[in-house]
């Protein structure tokens, strides 16, 4: 749950120092793993930098004031950026500005404490202050951890809270079964079988693209900063700026609260849900050979101001949080587009044509509602030629890739306290020498 804050002077001030603390133990940890590893051929892991901490005070005294749980955290951070790194999951981590650091977290309730029953109310931060907030928690229970966020010059506060299983899910579960096809003139394609519906996409940054284009071409008549030749940014620069992100942020905001309230509308009535699964990063790349440029990028630009990604993984976690099935239909091998959904008859079609026609069964039908049928027919075992699928089918499928888990704070929590229960119990572990070293 986000929760808009609302703080004082005072506690602003306190806040951006805080934020900047953390900005500088960031680098400073990243920095630390790349000199050790270069001069001496010696990996840092997490908890030999945690162990720095105490001294690290000692040195630095301004952070004694910060709690030692938060810290960790951004410690943890800094591991988290490394592990992924190191699996291929993401770029080398980077020295960040003050621009480009976000926030904290506290990870336990020992840094804040929040006096709130889902709606509005007030955040407690050590060493910072009482903040007032406003939102609302469509569920709520205990706090365990809080994250704070810089964005747009606005603060606010991420909670996670742990919710009992009964309070998510309803008392009566939807019966309902549809099949869901994503695209780019109608959003959504929708069909039980004998109705079917169509959304419209809302195109948000199409509708703002022109504000933003001024915006932008405003921004860049005024003077930039330039590292190398030791050019500061003016005012006008950093105003402008601010305005470009406030219109694409307002963009964003309107795609995530449509993305919602649609995926709200199909969960409210609905508890088996069957869409084909995409490469939304595949789809979206540009096109390097041939004189098609301008046609892929509008359309990877129509792919991304639906949200197809988002929009999947929304649809998908509501649908499992009532206790629902979601399927992604293996698009390469059913091949909804082309598949006739009354015989199972194959035909090739291109994307200009946009009304199924079957030349076995004459069936006819919009392209979309027909691709809609094929996947919830697949789905539930009777589309002609495929079989019974849901006895074999796994359920929690997701992208073809299999995302590697880089870990969490749990696990982290975890492996310390074996480590620390083999040391106990006069064990020597692998790596505990680095460790008490640090």
């Amino acid at each position: 749950m986000t929760f808009r804050l609302y703080p004082n002077t005072q506690i602003e001030k306190d806040l951006r120092y805080h934020r900047k603390l953390h900005k500088d133990l960031f680098n400073a940890a990243v920095n630390n793993r790349f000199t050790q590893y270069q001069k001496f051929n010696h990996r840092v892991d997490y908890f030999e930098q945690q162990n720095c901490l105490p001294a690290f005070k000692e040195v630095w005294t301004e952070y004694k004031k910060l709690p030692s749980h938060a810290l960790q955290a951004t410690l943890k951070r800094v591991d988290y950026a490394f592990e992924r790194w190191l699996k291929g999951l993401a770029k080398c981590p980077r020295f960040k500005s003050i621009r480009h650091y976000s926030g904290w977290t506290y990870p336990d309730c020992a840094g804040f404490k929040v006096e709130s029953d889902g709606e509005n109310g007030y955040l407690n931060l050590s060493k910072i202050g009482r903040i007032q907030m406003r939102g609302q928690a469509k569920y709520w229970g205990k706090p365990t951890t809080c994250t704070i966020v810089f964005r747009n010059g606005k603060w606010y506060a991420s909670i996670t809270v742990d919710i009992l299983d009964q309070v998510l899910k309803p008392e009566i579960l939807p019966i309902g079964a549809i099949g869901i096809d994503l695209g780019c003139n109608a959003a959504l394609s929708i069909t039980d079988g004998e109705n079917h519906q169509q959304i419209d996409a809302p195109k948000f940054l199409r509708n703002a693209e022109h504000l933003i284009k001024k915006a932008s071409k405003e921004k860049r008549r005024k003077r930039a900063p330039n590292r190398k030749k030791k050019i500061f940014a003016s005012r006008r620069w950093k105003k402008a700026v601010i305005k470009v992100s406030k219109l694409k942020c307002k963009v964003a905001n309107q795609r995530q609260n449509w993305v919602h309230q649609v995926a709200s509308l199909i969960t409210s009535s609905n508890s088996m849900v069957a869409t084909e699964k995409l490469e939304v990063k595949n789809m979206t790349r540009k096109a390097k050979i041939g004189n098609r440029k301008k046609q892929k990028a509008g359309l990877n630009k129509s792919i991304l101001d639906v949200g197809f990604g988002v929009l999947r993984s929304t649809i998908k976690y509501k649908v499992e949080q009532i206790g629902g099935v979601f399927i992604e239909v293996p698009t390469r091998q059913v091949k909804p587009s082309q598949t006739c959904p009354k015989c199972g008859n194959q035909h090739k079609k291109t994307l200009d044509i946009r009304v199924h026609e079957c030349s076995v069964c004459r069936y006819s039908q919009d392209r979309d509602i027909a691709a809609a049928e094929v996947m919830l027919y697949w789905a539930k075992g009777t589309l002609p030629g495929a079989g019974t699928v849901l006895v074999g089918a796994d359920l929690t499928s997701s992208t073809s890739r299999t995302r590697k888990q880089a870990g969490s704070m749990r696990q982290m929590g975890e492996l310390k306290r074996q480590k620390s229960q083999a040391t106990l119990g006069n064990v020597e572990t692998p790596g505990s020498n680095e460790v008490s070293q640090g």
